[in-house]
């Protein structure tokens, strides 16, 4: 299962899941795989129907397991918007999100060092962010096939 991740991501995997102690496993593997293959914020049920191609046995409480070690280890981060499931996105430089209301689609917006510098200069005297969310919805004018 391994060799679905490239030699790069493999190795990312590796180095992530040993810092806590950890091993890789097929099951860790795939689901890291599943959101790197295909970058389009997937939820838990997303996942499992992903893995299941490969790991036909898998459970979505093994998929749950999964996701929470690659959050932990930095692999990937979960995105909440709305009330809706989370999802989890393996873009880890900061930027922001656009939810199409329209389509359910969500994009990553870039954040230059300029817009970072002005969103944590509203922070009050005495606050530090080690990390923020920032999330925006609405509609685009973008075609989608």
């Amino acid at each position: 299962m391994l060799s679905l991740l490239s030699t790069k991501d493999q190795k990312r995997l590796s180095s992530a899941l040993i810092q806590k102690g950890l091993r890789s496993t097929k099951q860790r593997a795939s689901v890291y795989h599943s959101i790197l293959d295909k970058q389009d914020h997937p939820t838990a049920d997303d996942i499992l129907i992903r893995v299941r191609r490969n790991l036909p046995t898998i459970s979505l409480a093994t998929v749950y397991n999964c996701l929470e070690t690659l959050v932990d280890c930095g692999l990937v981060r979960q995105v909440n918007l709305d009330r809706a499931s989370t999802r989890f996105c393996p873009n880890l430089a900061p930027h922001a999100h656009f939810k199409c209301s329209a389509t359910g689609k969500i994009f990553d917006l870039s954040l230059d060092e300029a817009s970072i510098k002005t969103l944590k200069s509203i922070l009050p005297s005495g606050f530090k962010a080690q990390n923020f969310e920032l999330s925006f919805s609405g509609s685009t004018n973008l075609s989608f096939n």
